[in-house]
């Protein structure tokens, strides 16, 4: 007669499991195109990993304190890796797709790539809630008509956790 023999593996060390969260922001731009200054707003979307990288969508309205109509949305998506200290979340992200740029006067409108490396701070308030400090993205529009564009900015805003 056998004897009966039993076990249970123990999970090893996992920090395994994601966060989703949104919010938005407001911007401050300096486009490529006529050395403009121009405000806008945007919204994310962040989808985190705890293993510190993630993806992250967002749309971008510049329309704000424009001159002679010119004004320009983005549309893009991508990875982005973060880090905690404490209540800071620092984090790097490099972001692509599509750009709408209205030239002045309504002359007309060009959809293209757009290519944007950045990075910001999040501070964490509540459990649920952090104020995004800073972001910063240095927009790249590579076919653009008049050539390759540069654009850069700094936005800041909430991000609200929702699991």
């Amino acid at each position: 007669m056998g004897l009966r023999a039993s076990a249970q593996a123990v999970p090893a060390a996992d920090a395994g499991g994601m966060r989703l969260s949104a919010g938005g922001a407001v911007s401050a731009y300096y486009l490529g195109y006529g050395k403009e200054r121009i405000g806008g707003a945007s919204a994310f979307v962040d989808f985190d990993t705890l293993r510190h990288f993630g993806f992250e969508g967002e749309a971008r309205w510049l329309q704000f304190h424009q001159t002679d109509d010119i004004n320009a949305a983005t549309y893009m998506a991508g990875p982005r890796y973060s880090r905690y200290f404490g209540r800071f979340q620092p984090y790097v992200k490099v972001l692509a797709g599509l750009g709408q740029f209205n030239y002045p006067y309504h002359y007309g409108r060009d959809n293209d790539l757009v290519v944007a490396p950045g990075g910001g701070v999040d501070f964490r308030i509540t459990r649920r809630i952090r104020f995004r400090a800073v972001d910063f993205e240095c927009q790249v529009w590579p076919q653009f008509h008049y050539g390759t564009m540069y654009s850069y900015g700094l936005s800041t805003g909430l991000r609200v956790k929702i699991f």
